[in-house]
């Protein structure tokens, strides 16, 4: 793996355009302006790769804009996934995905997205973080090694984090918390395994269980606060408590080996889409999750980011304002994150749990429905997530 991009020269005023936010939806839209020839600023907190709250299942119109891009997955060592199963209790019900999918820790991916977008020429900061001061009027940011940056347009591809000034309006939060680690499992769980991803559904969440690179597994998981306090409010006491009481999770787990730090996150606004008014910045374009917030248990957030960041920089390159971007965003996500909190809306009672692994089991295809229903609409996808 090479070293991770390094911090540039000083910063100085821009008029141009400034991302906020180096993930997927901040790299990828960095890397399509670049690509046109605009001059662009990307700032990203983090100064190295790390490790991101993410199922990382990457999905087929992930893959079309990734692509499209200039990303080769296979050649990163991503690992194919063609199969879902659901999973409770002692259930297991299988069924091919209609679509085959890949698995790749977002360490990675993001790392090689940056390295893209300053390859096509964009201007990269890492370590550094910015903040509005001031909401109204021309946009002014602060924070960067004590700059100051006055640009015409900013995309905010901040992901889960809000940028001080530019919160996002959204419903009162669930009390979930989300968990994610990286674990190297026992040769005969990586084989049971490999090329499926699988949804565990628990009495107060979810786990989702699949490979990634190097024979990784990514175990992601959405438990409630009355569980955390229950087993003493730690990672470890979560991750034992699994283990007590899901034989699935039991059997794929047993003699693990922790392969990262565990991350948490709490208060996401799941179900959260953006909706334009009058109350908007005229320059500011969101994307990712500062767009739309879809439920991880259907959820396709990686996606939703890649198409974000697609729509805006095309609507940008046009000339387009930000209001007519955020419009034709809302009515490509409203659909699909209604029906992906629907579906998890039913998998959260004892009795949907039930119906679900019925259904699944007496018709699969309606798997295959539900993993279509709650992807990115094919006619939503602009011209860079086709197939080439």
């Amino acid at each position: 793996m090479e070293p991770p991009v390094p911090l540039l020269h000083q910063p100085r005023e821009v008029t141009g355009t400034v991302i906020a936010g180096g993930g997927l939806a901040g790299a990828a839209a960095a890397c399509v302006l670049a690509g046109a020839g605009r001059e662009v600023l990307l700032v990203e907190r983090h100064a190295a790769p790390v490790d991101k709250m993410c199922g990382e299942f990457i999905s087929a119109e992930a893959q079309g804009y990734l692509t499209r891009i200039g990303i080769d997955l296979a050649a990163l060592g991503a690992h194919r996934i063609t199969s879902v199963r659901l999973v409770h209790r002692h259930d297991v019900v299988c069924s091919p995905l209609p679509f085959a999918g890949y698995g790749l820790t977002r360490r990675v991916l993001d790392d090689v997205l940056l390295r893209r977008a300053a390859a096509l020429g964009a201007d990269i900061r890492r370590g550094e973080t910015l903040h509005l001061r001031q909401d109204r009027g021309p946009i002014i940011l602060e924070g960067l090694s004590g700059g100051e940056l006055r640009p015409d347009t900013l995309f905010l591809a901040t992901g889960k984090h809000d940028v001080r000034g530019l919160r996002r309006r959204a419903d009162k939060p669930d009390d979930l918390i989300g968990f994610k680690v990286h674990l190297r499992l026992v040769p005969t769980q990586i084989a049971a395994l490999a090329a499926h991803v699988e949804l565990i559904m628990l009495p107060d969440g979810y786990a989702g269980l699949q490979l990634v690179e190097n024979n990784l597994a990514n175990l992601c998981l959405l438990v409630s606060a009355k569980r955390l306090r229950r087993v003493g409010g730690t990672w470890e006491g979560v991750f034992d408590d699994l283990l007590r009481s899901e034989p699935h999770l039991q059997l794929r787990l047993s003699g693990a080996i922790a392969a990262s730090k565990p991350l948490s996150i709490f208060r996401v606004p799941y179900g959260f889409v953006h909706a334009p008014s009058h109350r908007d910045p005229p320059d500011i374009f969101r994307l990712g999750d500062q767009m739309g917030v879809i439920p991880s248990f259907t959820g396709d957030g990686m996606s939703i980011a890649l198409h974000s960041a697609i729509l805006a920089a095309g609507f940008h390159l046009a000339g387009s304002k930000p209001a007519a971007y955020h419009r034709t965003m809302r009515g490509d996500l409203l659909g699909q994150i209604w029906r992906a909190g629907a579906l998890n809306h039913v998998a959260k009672s004892a009795t949907g749990r039930v119906l679900l692994m019925r259904l699944a089991a007496i018709w699969p295809a309606g798997m295959r429905l539900a993993a279509r229903l709650t992807r990115v609409s094919p006619s939503a996808l602009p011209w860079a997530a086709q197939k080439p």
